[in-house]
């Protein structure tokens, strides 16, 4: 072969890898966004992503910070009630902002780039993949509980399961989004299921009159300790906001955000107060913060030989939050790098129509906050991050009303509504740091680091030189690797 026919190969291979072929007239439209989603979609997605981990990990860190099962009953129904306020908040900024992205977008639109990439980053490097990590482990242990009856299932067992749900799911991600969904849908009613066999359960026992633990004794009086046991709560309820993330495949979002954010919401309040209450009329507050796995042991106390069957119910619960987690990531990465402001190989999909560096990107972080096996630790990480970035995300609505007040708003909040929500939220995150000041600072480091990450890569006036030959360079090796092109968009 001549030098000249192999260096012709060669840039023939580097264009191919550089950029799709012409777009005809009949694909224009292929791979973007359609408005297919009803509002009973719009539901199922929110409860969806409500209903993870967090019902069956959260009430014993509720009542370890509360000190009362009456009080951390109160907890649960504020934390729902909490969300609801916030989502009210988010159904304005949504209609009037119809972008994916969610409060990324919003943030964008209000203070500009450099906010939305603190958000962004908060979103990408600590609440995803630590969100995922708390899911894996709580899989983990479910699993374990029953072969570890009697104690606790050891760190290094638990850890290792967590990463293998992680590396089993982010194959069936890169593999086929068809599988994913599927996968979705099977555990997400897995998950109804056992919220429902608890439930009923918990009613048998309050028609036998099973209540004497329904008290305010030991009722804890500090403020620092109740901020606390709401990152628990709120934990629980992450995920109102998601349906936010893909509005653009709602149909009337004007309509059917606002509805399908308070149906979700109340439904969801409703089924993890219950399911609180199910479990205090068996177990004891003790019984609760000793145990590492309540649900198991309520089924123990109640359900004899059919025991067996709630921690797999709960795993197979856990198993689909993970799967939920990588299969809805992708669209913030998509965002994010659509702006520029995230690598452009996340926005690429494979040969099989699957966002594979965006999976392995967020699998690869999950498996780093596997290092850290202390499930109530990256709950504090992950609230404190959550609701500061949230809360700023509300505050847009405001600023909007004052610096834009011309745009399009189909739904129109009270202000007092973002006020109490802003005020609340300064509350939750700025207590706990008293408490927690270690998380707290932990969790201060990992957003700082957005700074230099912004300065170095991105600022226009401070970032490093020759970085392009670089990211160039890594974006076709990804190709390669992956065998991905970016997509073809409106």
């Amino acid at each position: 072969m001549s030098p000249k026919s192999k260096a012709g190969e060669e840039e023939c291979e580097t264009e191919a890898l550089k950029s799709d072929p012409p777009i005809e007239d009949s694909e224009k439209d292929v791979g973007a966004l359609e408005a297919k989603m009803s509002l009973l979609n719009g539901i199922t997605v929110i409860v969806g992503s409500i209903i993870g981990s967090g019902i069956f990990v959260s009430p014993t860190g509720v009542l370890k910070y509360t000190g009362s099962v009456n009080a951390s009953l109160l907890v649960w129904v504020a934390s729902g009630i909490f969300s609801m306020i916030g989502a009210y908040c988010y159904a304005e900024l949504g209609t009037m902002i119809r972008l994916s992205g969610a409060d990324y977008a919003y943030i964008m639109e209000t203070f500009g780039p450099f906010a939305a990439f603190i958000r962004l980053w908060i979103e990408c490097m600590i609440v995803r993949p630590c969100s995922q990590a708390i899911v894996a482990l709580t899989f983990s242990v479910y699993v374990l509980k029953p072969i570890f009856p009697e104690c606790d299932p050891p760190e290094d067992a638990t850890r290792l399961l967590a990463a293998c749900c992680i590396l089993l799911l982010t194959f069936v991600n890169c593999w086929s989004v068809r599988a994913a969904t599927r996968v979705q849908d099977w555990f997400t009613y897995a998950k109804l299921l056992a919220l429902f066999i608890i439930i009923a359960a918990g009613i048998y026992q309050l028609c036998r009159g099973k209540v004497e633990h329904f008290t305010f004794d030991g009722t804890t009086s500090d403020v620092t300790s109740i901020a606390l046991s709401f990152y628990s709560g709120l934990f629980a309820y992450n995920g109102w906001n998601y349906l936010n993330f893909i509005i653009e495949e709602l149909k009337d979002p004007v309509r059917n955000l606002p509805r399908a954010i308070a149906i979700s919401c109340t439904l969801v309040t409703i089924v993890y107060t219950l399911t609180n209450v199910a479990f205090y009329t068996t177990l004891s507050p003790t019984e609760v913060l000793g145990s590492a796995a309540v649900a198991v042991t309520f089924a123990e106390r109640l359900f004899g030989w059919f025991a067996l069957s709630i921690p797999l119910f709960v795993a197979a619960s856990t198993f689909g939050a993970v799967n939920g987690v990588l299969l809805t990531s992708s669209r913030l990465f998509y965002a994010g790098a659509a702006n520029g402001q995230l690598p452009a190989m996340l926005t690429m999909v494979s040969v099989r129509a699957t966002p594979v560096p965006a999976v392995l990107a967020v699998a690869l972080l999950s498996l780093l906050y596997l290092t850290v096996s202390d499930i109530y630790a990256l709950i504090n990480y992950v609230g404190f991050a959550t609701w500061l970035s949230i809360g700023a995300a509300v505050l847009c609505l405001p600023v909007l009303r004052y610096t834009q007040p011309n745009l399009e708003r189909p739904i129109k909040v009270n202000l007092m509504f973002p006020a109490v929500y802003i005020v609340c939220t300064v509350l939750v995150v700025a207590v706990p740091a008293v408490a927690s000041p270690a998380e707290t600072g932990v969790g201060c480091l990992m957003i700082l680091t957005a700074v230099p990450v912004y300065l170095l890569l991105l600022e226009p006036h401070t970032r490093l030189r020759g970085l392009a030959n670089i990211t160039d360079g890594t974006t076709r090796l990804i190709q390669k690797l992956t065998l991905s092109v970016r997509p073809k968009v409106k």
